[in-house]
């Protein structure tokens, strides 16, 4: 499954996350052996317990909610936060890293789904007037683009019009930020297991995929 899930990003330049959630480090090390370095966890936690006894080359990418008192411990592991999904959120990504003397990838998470549960920027009220001004302000923080997550559903003209909300973010945003911040917000993250070749299709340039490589979970 994974050579044909790459196969489908090549056309289209996009890489592969495989998310690793839950599973344990025995089966990202088999994925890895076949070349795959690209892991995406939704918990802190399990980022600081599979880095250690993993490969070093692995790129870990936080791709779940993330508390603000679980900064300072992810970040000498992730090499991108995906779910940048507020404020205070990022406020705190900045001073940490500032301490430790590093700068941080990381995507602007949006809210694109009509379910609750989802979490990130309301596009609606998100501050795009400025904004080039605001994130000059986080001198720790690189800014690479943007995520979100369509709605779990069947519709797939609904889960169309979601990617297509996140690429049109993506592109105003990208517009107005001066030629150095723009050079580095390259990437779209969306789509995954069920829906990421409509992701391909839409402008995707990172995919997050679980249940297809690893299998369910309980």
């Amino acid at each position: 499954m994974l050579s044909e899930i790459l196969q489908s990003c090549q056309p289209f330049g996009a890489r592969l996350i495989a998310v690793s959630k839950t599973k344990p480090a025995e089966q990202i090390q088999q994925l890895y052996d076949q070349g795959q370095r690209l892991f995406g966890e939704n918990k802190v936690q399990e980022i600081l317990e599979k880095a250690p006894i993993l490969p070093p080359d692995v790129e870990w990418h936080m791709i779940g909610h993330l508390q603000t008192n679980k900064v300072k411990g992810l970040l000498p592991y992730v090499a991108m936060i995906q779910s940048a999904d507020r404020w205070d959120l990022i406020d705190v990504i900045q001073k940490e890293a500032a301490k430790s003397q590093k700068t941080v990838r990381a995507l602007l998470q949006f809210k694109i789904a009509e379910e609750e549960s989802k979490f990130g920027f309301d596009p609606a009220s998100f501050p795009f007037q400025g904004l080039s001004d605001r994130l000059l302000q986080y001198d720790h923080i690189e800014f690479c683009g943007v995520m979100g997550m369509a709605s779990f559903t069947e519709d797939e003209a609904q889960i169309r019009t979601e990617f297509q909300s996140l690429k049109a973010i993506f592109d105003r945003i990208k517009s107005d930020l001066t030629p150095k911040q723009s050079e580095s917000f390259t990437e779209i993250s969306m789509g995954m297991s069920a829906d990421y070749q409509i992701a391909l299709e839409e402008g995707a340039t990172l995919i997050r995929i679980g249940s297809l490589l690893f299998g369910s979970r309980h």
